[in-house]
């Protein structure tokens, strides 16, 4: 039952930042269509625990060291809760 659940809390992450992705890159270009303002971004890689966080400005990195924390800390609790399940 666990297991389950875990499986669908996983895929439903997934189709959440696919979505997420695709709307990102639907405002990026509509704004760059429209020839105001700056495109800026970044990304967060995660190695197992360890996010590597990349950006084009200061203020895209500073947010998504703080996305990476927060992925970090929320991989690190789907990792313990099964054990503390049992």
């Amino acid at each position: 039952m666990a297991d389950s659940f875990l499986f669908n809390i996983g895929l439903l992450l997934g189709l959440a930042g696919v979505a997420v992705a695709i709307v990102a890159i639907f405002i990026a270009i509509m704004r760059s269509a429209r020839g105001t303002g700056k495109v800026r971004g970044g990304g967060v890689v995660m190695i197992g625990p360890v996010p590597i966080v990349f950006g084009t400005d200061k203020e895209s990195a500073r947010i998504l060291i703080l996305l990476g924390i927060a992925l970090m800390i929320v991989l690190l609790l789907f990792s313990l809760l099964p054990v503390a399940w049992r």
